[in-house]
């Protein structure tokens, strides 16, 4: 039994270019799903060594069948297990005792199932990491490798012939999703270099198998269709060496919804909410999150002509050129509501338009109309576009023509691809003639306004990937949840970081009121970490003008505590002055499970729980990347300045939200949330100040 696993291009050629293969559990029926992969692989004409594994018969579709692994004149490098649940255990047994390399699992009926399932599942994940056999699924549908023959699938999408291969790879959480791009790109003319159905991860991930093959020159992007973000931290190791090597990687991912996280004790969890952690998580890894599934396939041609940026605030703007006025229009409509500036043609590019006998004229867009479907017009329309400073992108919009004449407007598109900035064409008609010549000369092409839309903002909305060092979740205790500290402590925390809050001491319930060290009015507070929700209890006392208050004060505090938290023991009261500020924000951190440490800017005080105001990154954050989130706040625009209001110190807040963010480089430190709400914003060169916090440790 080899107990060492395979990873990196070992993994790679073992599970995309096998030598041998062994089918265990292959059907004699070559119509049923147990029996499809037998037949890929030869219709195929995959080269290796194949060998069916059926003990209850002495051939399978015609050719000999094998009792078991052992009686196998070699070790099979890749298993296919295509038994149902209940031998999926067993002949992954087989594989660890002959030492098999990778074993994909057909059936379903693991986590997905419930209790017993995620037994089972446990098992097998035990078993491969004892033995060290790589597990590829359960629910996995297989592999592909349209360049080698290796059809090691059972999805019926591969019963097709002649699909084409290509430079994408493709790795999938579902597995009818990967015969679904099959189908979709065999109409486009685009064909893949591998495609992986991972189902359930149980033990290879879609990062790492994906890592595993960066550095194959036959792949230049990579497609996802993401079911959720399990093995978060592999798959944003694979993203960040991607970026690299210039690979983009594009994804769908579904949960588009509201659903906020499950949280212990903080509102940061339910302000950031699954869907937003995960885009967070995506454009961090400088990922293309798609929103649309037939624009999947559209994406990579653009996203590899733009590259990654530090600056993802930095509106990229884009110019249209179109033949068709209502074509443009539904552009640049979609392109609006993503927030995607579409730039008007300025005075010099006018001017440089007539001096080429260009008719042009002052507008959103160049709309040449019938003239623009003559190869000249649009040639020299491009050529002195694509020149122009104004724009980071051109989008030539082509009516009819495209279907009818595509050598009169599409003809210059392709012409124009050398001018170094990038390029692309949204088609108006059903064009599959322009469409397909666009697409064998890499030009960006899409077939509708929503595709081309949803493909720029996504390919403009990623971000660098912060080349960190490493980043691990707080030790967690066995069992336990996490346990708040009392807000006294949570201040301790602050301090660590350099995070600024006001001025505080701690008192006695009992009273009576102490000579403080700073001014009336205060605020008094019961200070426990058996009380991390202190207005839920009546632990909040506000406006105190006196010593005389103060004491009336810790005794409305005594009262309250008896009344709504008999059994809590409290002998403390946290008193500080009252202040404010020109704005109150919400900063939180938090060690997502899947996604891992992310930080949460949002609207405070009241306001949290009200307006959906926030943005959300992976922590820890830079300076700039602090500032972008400053700016995706719409409460804090009534603080920058803005038609001679008063101005925030928003540099500060900047400098908070980094070293907030610094718990994810801490691990020792055993923080799985930290939220300060309110942080008060004071004028410009007062800095910010916390003035309530709320601290768990695992």
């Amino acid at each position: 039994m080899n107990t060492e696993s395979v990873s990196g291009a070992a993994l790679a050629a073992a599970l995309l270019n096998p030598a041998s293969i062994a089918l265990i559990g292959i059907s004699d029926d070559a119509s049923k799903t147990s029996g499809r992969p037998l037949q890929f692989l030869r219709r195929a004409g995959y080269g290796g060594r194949i060998y069916p594994v059926n003990p209850r018969r002495g051939t399978v579709q015609g050719e000999r069948a094998w009792p078991d692994l052992a009686s196998l004149p070699e070790v099979p490098e890749h298993v296919f297990i295509l038994t149902p649940t209940d031998g999926v255990q067993a002949a992954l047994e087989q594989c660890a005792a002959v030492g098999a390399k990778v074993a994909t699992i057909l059936a379903s009926g693991y986590s997905e199932a419930g209790a017993e399932g995620a037994e089972r599942e446990q098992a097998l994940r035990a078993l491969a990491k004892r033995s060290g056999v790589r597990l590829l699924g359960p629910s996995s549908l297989g592999v592909v490798n349209a360049e080698t023959g290796l059809r090691l699938t059972a999805n019926a999408a591969f019963a097709e012939p002649d699909l084409p291969s290509g430079r994408t790879f493709v790795a999938s959480h579902s597995g009818s999703m990967i015969g679904a791009l099959v189908s979709r790109g065999k109409a486009r003319g685009v064909g893949f270099a591998g495609l992986v159905s991972v189902g359930s991860e149980a033990d290879l991930s879609i990062g790492e198998i994906c890592a595993a093959t960066l550095d194959d020159p036959a792949i230049d992007g990579y497609l996802l269709f993401l079911e959720s973000l399990r093995h978060g931290a592999e798959l944003r190791a694979f993203a960040m060496e991607a970026a690299k090597r210039g690979k983009p990687v594009i994804a769908y991912k579904l949960g588009r919804s509201d659903a906020a996280a499950e949280m212990a004790a903080t509102h940061t969890g339910a302000l950031a909410g699954e869907d937003d952690i995960a885009d967070a998580f995506l454009k961090d890894c400088g990922i293309a999150r798609i929103g649309i599934f037939d624009a999947l396939l559209e994406g990579l041609p653009l996203a590899r002509r733009f590259a990654l940026m530090h600056d993802a605030a930095k509106p990229r703007r884009v110019g249209v050129v179109t033949t068709t006025g209502g074509g443009a229009a539904m552009v640049v409509d979609q392109l609006g509501i993503r927030d995607v500036v579409v730039e008007p043609l300025s005075a010099q590019t006018l001017e440089r338009l007539r001096e080429q006998g260009v008719p042009a004229s002052a507008g959103r867009v160049l709309d040449l109309t019938l003239a623009g479907t003559r190869y000249e017009v649009m040639k020299k329309s491009l050529d002195v576009m694509l020149d122009a400073p104004e724009f980071d992108l051109v989008v030539a919009v082509v009516g009819s023509s495209a279907r009818h004449q595509p050598q009169l407007a599409v003809r210059p598109i392709i012409d124009s691809m050398g001018c170094g900035k990038p390029l692309a064409a949204m088609l108006v008609p059903d064009a599959p003639e322009a469409l397909a010549a666009l697409s064998a000369a890499d030009v960006p092409c899409f077939r509708s306004p929503e595709n081309c839309a949803d493909v720029i903002a996504s390919v403009f909305a990623r971000r660098r990937p912060a080349m960190t060092a490493t980043v691990q979740a707080p030790p967690a205790s066995a069992g336990a949840a996490p346990r708040a500290l009392s807000e006294a402590q949570a201040y301790a925390v602050l301090d660590k970081l350099k995070v600024p809050h006001g001025p505080f001491v701690t008192v006695p319930l009992a009273g009576p009121a102490p000579v403080l060290p700073f001014d009336f009015p205060v605020v008094a507070k019961v200070c426990s970490e058996l009380i991390p929700h202190k207005t839920e209890v009546g632990g909040v006392v506000l406006s105190i003008d006196s010593p005389a208050s103060l004491t009336q004060a810790l005794a409305k505090l005594r009262s309250n505590l008896a009344r709504h938290a008999p059994d809590v023991a409290c002998d403390l009261a946290l008193v500080q002055p009252m202040c404010a500020g020109l704005a109150e924000v919400l900063l939180g951190y938090r060690v997502d499970p899947d996604a891992g440490p992310i930080v949460l800017l949002a609207a405070g005080g009241v306001w949290a729980e009200v307006i959906r105001d926030r943005s959300v990154r992976l922590a820890p954050v830079g300076l700039e990347g602090a500032r972008e989130m400053i700016g995706e706040l719409k409460v804090l625009k009534t603080v920058s300045g803005l038609r001679g209001k008063a101005c925030g110190d928003l540099e500060a807040l900047a400098q908070a939200i980094v070293q907030l963010s610094q718990l994810a480089l801490h691990p020792e430190l055993g923080i799985s949330e930290a939220e300060v709400n309110p942080l008060l914003v004071m004028p410009d060169g007062r800095g910010v100040i916390a003035v309530d916090a709320l601290v768990l440790r695992s």
